[in-house]
């Protein structure tokens, strides 16, 4: 358990410092501390069901196996996993993210997160105990139901937590022809402002799928971002703001 806590400390704190830049971090000196307090109060208590999933996993009671000739399919096997485990992960995170959401559930759980209007990548674990877990179950359940090699497991593991980070890094950049394929940054921080459009994790599918998803405003040139290029540019000529967030 101190191991996948530390992990987790380690993940938001260094990987956080790197994207927030100092100008950032002085505007949101109290968020920042903020969503560091939160999530540094919450790992520890994720920590626990999580490490007896991990026992359970390494324990033989689910698909996960250490050599490549385990696969049915070899080293393609171990590839086919990798994409099968996003996908499966996607579609999971959508529909409980999205179940969190409803009224029953979102107070309690889910709306600490959503404190943050802009977040910063400090706030990709600032999650209520429950509402962190209940997100991460589709990478726990995955192994249990597929063959998934060990080592792959823990990479996808890691790559899972910083993707987490960066769409809440505030960088919105994404190649052209993807922009509406990957769920990034500029995504995320609609939903954040909007509260009920963009619930995927990775890709846009489900979103389109479900009726959720809505074009980022920074790909349209309104997304906070250029908001304040053009408060800081024009003066008392700026724009009146960006469009008012949805309040919860």
């Amino acid at each position: 358990m101190l191991l996948t806590t530390h992990r987790g400390y380690n993940t938001t704190l260094k990987t956080g410092s790197v994207t927030v830049t100092e100008d950032t971090a002085t505007q949101h000196q109290n968020q920042v501390y903020r969503e560091i307090t939160f999530a540094l109060r919450s790992l520890p208590w994720i920590s626990v069901p999580t490490v007896a999933l991990f026992f359970a996993e390494v324990r033989g009671y689910s698909k996960l196996y250490d050599n490549i000739e385990d696969s049915p399919y070899g080293w393609l096997g171990v590839f086919l996993s990798m994409l099968s485990f996003l996908f499966f992960t996607d579609m999971g995170i959508y529909w409980i993210h999205r179940g969190l959401h409803h009224r029953l559930f979102y107070k309690r759980f889910h709306k600490p997160h959503h404190l943050w209007k802009i977040a910063t990548p400090f706030a990709s674990h600032a999650f209520h105990p429950v509402d962190g877990f209940m997100q991460s179950l589709p990478y726990h359940v995955y192994p249990f139901l597929f063959p998934l090699h060990k080592i792959t497991y823990l990479g996808l593991y890691i790559f899972v937590n910083v993707w987490t980070i960066s769409i809440h890094d505030g960088d919105y950049r994404v190649p052209r022809f993807l922009r509406h394929v990957i769920n990034g940054s500029a995504h995320h921080t609609d939903h954040h402002l909007y509260f009920d459009y963009n619930y995927g994790q990775y890709f846009t599918l489900w979103d389109k799928i479900g009726g959720s998803y809505k074009s980022p405003t920074s790909f349209e040139g309104k997304g906070p971002h250029d908001y304040m290029r053009k408060l800081r540019g024009k003066g008392s000529g700026a724009p009146d703001g960006p469009p008012a967030a949805k309040t919860e």
